[in-house]
């Protein structure tokens, strides 16, 4: 499955906790070009953790599909890696260089590897060597306390990776952080490879302005499609209207497929989806949030979903 650069690429962007089979195959139906799983620990895919290959399986409709690991030991990720060659359906294998969050920090994961670009650039080349996959891929920040994007990309594009993404704050930002999107322009004028730009991107406005600003190839959409997965359908047709009775189907569709990939405990995990999508302007949205809390009940919770999402939203479109 090749990837096309000839017009712009719109990324699902991996979120833990998020982006798991159900969610990526709804946001699939709105055009996405490309989805990525969770972040997977290599180390649990090197030792066999059959839940943690349950988390890179794919939807049919997911082609092309990537899978975001984390690690940096060279013979840990060579392992998964290999574990992940077993498995059909994955075009690309991307090394998560971002995530800032301490468990994986601690580990020397996601964004640690920008304190040690040796170490980075060897993980990248590792993925390179042995995945059996058509592309190898990173995904990074602008540095960890302070910005070196420049030096980070560079190495990336000397392991021998095909493309790669921009989360365009420092480790130190998190999320919170104004996202500098001069940094990701300067690393899409500094290397051959495609680069894909991503964060604070939630609109169509958004996403020309970021577009035409980087010059980069491509778009890169995670939390903004929580609660709002046809984001990449109103991107892609420039119309920002969306209609609350297909939001409704599109809703209980995703239901449906929770229960389906997690059993009864997707009534649980599908709570804070419901706490998202409710945040359209519906009426009653704060009492509904609690009384899904505590629905254990696939049945009550289906007929829940169906009394609440039937009503027109306060605000004439799901913008």
């Amino acid at each position: 499955m090749t990837i096309d650069f000839s017009t712009p690429l719109y990324v699902l962007a991996p979120l833990a906790g998020f982006t798991d089979l159900p969610f990526r195959s709804v946001v699939k139906k709105f055009g996405v070009d490309l989805t990525v799983s969770e972040m997977l620990s290599s180390n649990a895919l090197a030792y066999q953790s059959e839940k943690t290959l349950k988390m890179a399986t794919k939807s049919p409709l997911e082609t092309p599909y990537s899978v975001q690991i984390a690690g940096s030991d060279p013979e840990v990720i060579r392992r998964a890696v290999e574990r992940l060659n077993e498995q059909e359906g994955i075009d690309a294998i991307d090394l998560n260089c971002g995530c800032p969050v301490p468990k994986v920090v601690n580990n020397l994961a996601g964004s640690a590897l920008l304190t040690d670009l040796s170490r980075m650039g060897k993980a990248l080349e590792t993925i390179k060597k042995y995945s059996n996959k058509q592309y190898t891929t990173a995904k990074i920040r602008l540095g960890y306390e302070s910005k070196n994007h420049l030096e980070i990309a560079k190495v990336c594009e000397e392991s021998g990776i095909d493309f790669l993404a921009v989360h365009g704050r420092t480790r130190a930002g998190k999320f919170k952080a104004p996202v500098d999107y001069d940094a990701i322009a300067e690393i899409k004028a500094a290397l051959r490879i495609p680069v894909i730009a991503n964060g604070d991107i939630d609109s169509v406005a958004k996403a020309r302005w970021v577009q035409e600003y980087t010059g980069c190839d491509g778009i890169m959409i995670g939390r903004a499609a929580v609660g709002k997965p046809w984001i990449f359908h109103q991107i892609k047709t420039g119309n920002e209207a969306y209609d609350p009775q297909l939001a409704h189907e599109i809703i209980l569709e995703h239901y449906e497929q929770m229960l389906n990939f997690y059993g009864d405990y997707g009534v649980v995990l599908f709570r804070k989806h419901l706490h998202t999508y409710s945040k359209a302007g519906y009426q009653g949205a704060s009492a509904f949030r609690n009384e899904v809390n505590y629905i254990t009940d696939s049945s009550q919770m289906r007929d829940t979903i169906n009394r609440f999402f039937s009503q027109t939203p306060l605000e004439e479109s799901l913008k």
